[in-house]
């Protein structure tokens, strides 16, 4: 069976907001399939409802609601003020104005034990995916109680207290029927986690296939988070490797990274360009090479710099000849993580692939790494874009990138009017961005935000974030300069969608 992490559930929540699905409206559907569950075991008897603070609290009131008929009373554990999100409390009003008896429970103690003992079925909705560690009062009390009755337990998602990723745990819920949002999530795999789910039964809540498709805003979230103590350096360096034919590319490249919120970019440069690379930030540090191409003597120096940066992002404005690709074939395997781009992406690094490096081609490169055509939809209009997943040659493509990412090993991040994105195993595909973004350098901007991302993380997810993050400031630069947009616009506007 197909199954989920917590932290890409928390992911796709956030893309269905995105795509104008508010949680609210989820809540409403997981909390009637609840009521449905309830209806299917028993027609009337005594209904009893735990419920925490979030959103796992708030399908239960929505449960409630619907039990109509039934001898429901609802315990939630807290205080009604306490309640976390605004739908959990939206849903507590709307119980306000119903008979339902209400009970708010702050202490251990308060708990109505004969009301849990006596129930005929226990609604569990304390804690849903992102519970960790120990658990404390009351809600400690609310489960021992809950696995001390002789009701029948439906659990909301996950049992209470329970991995949802298959970690350890201090205590659970042991549940008669886990309803599962979605798709089951990764810790109720093993045969021996039936003992807390019981039966599972997997809901569709209303969640589109393009919600977990499509990269949006809830794929950026782990990477705005920073701890409150850092040094210079712990958020990321990132080495840039480029320059000689130009000297424009490897300078955006690296300011891209620094938007993306690497502390230090630096740019090794053939010296030909590396005063004018140097000339384009205060921000840059740019250590010179020897003349004017990358060639193979500037291996020892560039060898030591790989070894002070945790990612290393090569190709742009390099040039192809000879003399630099045979450098590229002997750097590749120096790279503990590496993002490869432009004149880097010749057939000669294909043996040199692996699980720690992301290429970032267009279709052209792609066609020179593969020796094959793309499958391509041409010119999608607007309508072509939304309902691109149904395209068949788009469908085509997506099959194709993946067979390659999988054959070498590698992370592909293929850019056009809809990037595509494959590690061999999962295919994502991002829509932001637009056509003023042909714009020359747009793609150097990528491939030093996706090396940023890429120093602190794994490689899928990065790439998957820096696609979206460049096609969202893209948007953004389009909707001040239209067609005018430059690719300094876009790395501009890299901070604004991180924050946002």
């Amino acid at each position: 069976m197909q199954a989920i992490t917590s932290s890409r559930m928390a992911a796709i929540d956030a893309n269905c907001e995105y795509l104008g699905i508010k949680r609210l409206q989820l809540m409403e559907n997981a909390g009637a399939a609840v009521a449905r569950a309830v209806k299917q075991r028993i027609s009337s008897g005594k209904v009893v409802i735990v419920a925490g603070r979030g959103n796992n609290g708030g399908d239960a009131f929505v449960a409630a609601r619907h039990l109509g008929g039934y001898d429901v009373t609802v315990i939630l554990i807290g205080k009604k003020e306490e309640l976390k999100t605004q739908e959990a409390a939206h849903n507590w009003n709307a119980l306000e104005k119903t008979s339902i008896p209400l009970i708010e429970v702050t202490d251990s103690a308060a708990f109505d034990r004969a009301l849990i003992k006596h129930a005929d079925v226990i609604i569990d909705g304390i804690f849903g995916t992102g519970i960790k560690g120990k658990i404390h009062e009351p809600e400690s009390t609310a489960i021992d109680l809950i696995n001390e009755s002789g009701a029948f337990v439906i659990s909301v998602d996950v049992p209470s207290g329970f991995d949802p990723d298959g970690g350890e745990f201090e205590k659970s819920v042991h549940a008669g029927l886990t309803l599962a949002f979605h798709k089951l999530k990764e810790g109720m795999l093993p045969k021996d986690a039936r003992e807390y789910t019981g039966e599972v039964h997997v809901i569709d809540i209303g969640i589109p296939m393009e919600a977990e498709f499509f990269v949006g805003p809830g794929d950026i979230k782990p990477f705005l988070k920073r701890p409150a103590i850092s040094h210079k350096g712990e958020a990321g360096r990132v080495l840039v490797i480029g320059g000689g034919a130009y000297s424009g590319a490897p300078a955006l490249a690296a300011l891209g990274a620094l938007r993306g919120g690497a502390d230090i970019a630096t740019v090794a440069a053939p010296r030909s360009v590396s005063d004018i690379i140097a000339s384009f930030s205060p921000n840059l540090i740019v250590r010179a090479l020897s003349g004017d191409r990358l060639v193979e003597d500037d291996i020892p120096v560039i060898s030591e710099l790989i070894g002070k940066h945790e990612v290393v992002v090569m190709g742009m404005g390099l040039g192809t000849a000879d003399e630099t690709l045979a450098a590229v074939k002997k750097i590749v395997p120096l790279c503990r993580k590496a993002v490869i781009d432009a004149d880097a992406l010749s057939p000669q690094l294909l043996p040199f692939l692996n699980k720690n490096i992301i290429i970032t081609p267009h279709a052209g490169e792609m066609k020179r790494l593969s020796g094959a055509d793309v499958p391509n939809l041409m010119n999608p209009s607007k309508k072509d874009r939304y309902n691109w997943v149904h395209q068949k040659k788009e469908k085509e493509k997506s099959e194709f990138i993946r067979d390659f990412a999988k054959k070498n090993k590698v992370t592909v991040l293929l850019k056009g009017a809809i990037d595509i994105i494959s590690n061999g195993i999962e295919v994502r595909a991002n829509r932001t961005g637009n056509a003023g973004m042909t714009v020359g350098g747009t793609g150097d901007v990528l491939a030093g935000l996706t090396g940023a991302l890429f120093a602190k993380h794994d490689a899928f997810p990065a790439a998957c974030a820096a696609a979206f993050i460049n096609g969202a400031a893209g948007d953004m630069a389009f909707a001040e300069f239209g067609y005018g947009l430059l690719a300094t616009d876009v790395i501009d506007y890299i901070p604004k969608v991180m924050k946002e």
